[in-house]
């Protein structure tokens, strides 16, 4: 991988380790599957940075459209780990880590607690925040990987779609990114103005989101009273917590659905707080 220009870019100010990091997959259906690589740029509020890439044995075919994407074939892989060989060093690897990536909240963090469900490990985000790199550069500018780093960055991307490669350029774009917008205002759809891109992990994070996902995916958001509601179908807007007290089949069929496990997750929390605080 080549790049060029000397261009200076902020640096990330941080109170605890920001992890950035890229999946390369058999597919895009989060509960289906399965990743193949994984590579994490962890960056330490000293600027220090240690990167860990791993290809996976995903135990299920990988079609070949989506090798022709990443480079990746059945063979490539056939002796490698499976992701529940690994799962416990990645998990310790992300501990007291922020997530960082690019197209993170709808995709790979989603996927990536699918595959740690799977492993049997526990790995939650409480406490962590997210920061999507695409989400502030479509919020921005209203466009791929490739185009943000040569925007931001000045520089081509000539490995993309290599996990390490398209890892490490999230992390420049974003740094970027905080120089391009310092001070710029953004004006959201109730047409409130604030300058949201700051050198701050809490408001980098905030800033990420297009809704306030209570799930990762957005099936379940909360509303500006902070209540859970359904983000789909016929209950879109309603509270989860009623719904589920008037029909309680209605839990009962996203349980047996191809929702994904974290989604399964929260809305098992609401049904038990629901239960508990009935009685």
């Amino acid at each position: 991988m080549y790049f060029v220009t000397n261009l200076e870019i902020m640096e990330l100010k941080l109170t605890k380790p920001l992890a950035f990091f890229d999946l390369e997959t058999t597919g895009i259906n989060i509960v289906q599957d399965r990743i193949v690589e994984i590579s994490i740029v962890k960056v330490m509020p000293d600027g220090s940075e240690t990167v860990i890439t791993q290809r996976i044995n995903p135990l299920i075919p990988i079609p070949e459209d989506a090798s022709k994407i990443h480079g990746i074939t059945d063979e490539d892989v056939k002796d490698k780990p499976t992701f529940k060989d690994v799962a416990g060093d990645i998990a310790t690897f992300l501990t007291d880590c922020d997530l960082a990536g690019y197209n993170l909240i709808k995709f790979d963090v989603p996927l990536l607690l699918e595959e740690f469900f799977r492993a049997d490990i526990d790995f939650g985000l409480k406490n962590r925040r997210v920061v999507d790199v695409q989400n502030i550069f479509h919020k921005m500018e209203q466009r791929t990987l490739v185009a943000a780093y040569k925007y931001y960055c000045n520089k081509e991307l000539t490995d993309a779609h290599s996990a390490e490669a398209d890892t490490k350029a999230t992390y420049e774009v974003l740094k970027a990114q905080l120089d391009k917008y310092a001070g710029v205002e953004y004006k959201d759809k109730e047409g409130l103005v604030s300058t949201p891109v700051v050198n701050n992990i809490d408001a980098l994070s905030e800033f990420s989101y297009f809704t306030k996902n209570a799930d990762m995916v957005g099936q379940i958001i909360f509303d500006d009273n902070g209540d859970e509601v359904f983000n789909f179908g016929k209950y879109k807007g309603k509270k989860v917590e009623d719904i589920f007290k008037k029909e309680p089949q209605y839990y009962d069929w996203m349980m047996k659905s191809d929702f994904p496990s974290y989604t399964k997750k929260v809305i098992t929390g609401i049904k038990l707080r629901g239960f508990n605080l009935g009685k």
